[in-house]
């Protein structure tokens, strides 16, 4: 399969990398760096934050032919060391963007420092479901999927309270490509990691939201549990009044778990 090519979008203040803990942030399908835009804001003075965007979204270009989730892990990987050639990374992503987290903390755990998984799990829908959604973005494009996206991303009263972010949010799904929507979803239709959690060693937070009817908090702890029962360090959390977009709905509940794990793993790194 092919690995796809990454673009990302710094997010903190301009300044040299290394002075400060780089985090990695990953996007959900149909979303951008948008995403991460206030979480960010709050972790600005503190760690050096870098949004990737998938393929076709936002700043990264189409993708041409199909990939998987372990070669969105590889592209992260090359992304970063395009920025800061093998460095050590912490890493935080959102359903599609949390799932190529767990994938990079099986296929390039010595790369990383930390993972936040968020609104994700080990394995999201079914393989159907997510072909049948391929087949329907690419003939309709996906503007077809913006009135189901809004019920999902969202939990209830927010778009009435920030109708500007999550407007911005649905326009970013409205100019994703099509077709790279499509192989995003058949990815997705692929993946499942459930039997390899165990070999995730590095300290991980799964994060859901207690009205996410996509990855709910069982999926959090199912990940937290299958990490911890092959000797890892990991929790689960559950944010109330939030759905499917963590880093959005209550961005300083998630730069407050982002920056107590970031401080932990830099501190038990420099002990060691």
């Amino acid at each position: 399969m092919a690995k796809p090519t990454l673009k990302a979008v710094l997010l903190s203040p301009q300044r040299p990398l290394g002075d400060h803990p780089l985090l990695v942030a990953g996007p959900s399908l149909g979303t951008s760096s948008i995403l991460w835009t206030q979480t960010a804001a709050l972790l600005g003075k503190d760690v050096d934050v870098v949004a990737w965007d998938l393929p076709g979204h936002g700043v990264s270009p189409a993708a041409t032919e199909t990939f998987d989730v372990a070669g969105l892990a590889d592209a992260v990987v090359d992304l970063v060391d395009s920025i800061a050639p093998g460095e050590a990374f912490h890493y935080a992503g959102v359903s599609l963007g949390g799932a190529t987290g767990l994938q990079l903390g099986i296929k390039h755990g010595e790369r990383l420092k930390s993972l936040s998984v968020q609104c994700s799990g080990a394995k999201l829908g079914t393989p159907e479901g997510w072909l049948e959604r391929a087949e329907t973005v690419r003939g309709q494009g996906t503007p077809v999927m913006i009135q189901g996206s809004a019920q999902r991303w969202f939990a209830p009263g927010f778009m009435d309270r920030e109708p500007e972010l999550s407007s911005r949010l649905l326009h970013a799904l409205r100019d994703t490509d099509r077709f790279s929507y499509a192989f995003c979803c058949e990815a997705l239709a692929g993946y499942d990691v459930r039997a390899h959690l165990g070999s995730i060693s590095v300290p991980t937070q799964a994060v859901a939201g207690a009205e996410d009817t996509v990855a709910p908090p069982s999926f959090a702890e199912e990940v937290a549990a299958g990490i911890t029962a092959g000797g890892g360090t990991a929790s689960a959390v559950t944010l109330g009044g939030v759905a499917h977009l963590a880093p959005a709905e209550a961005p300083g509940h998630v730069a407050e778990l982002l920056r107590n794990l970031i401080t932990w793993s830099e501190s038990r790194g420099a002990a060691k």
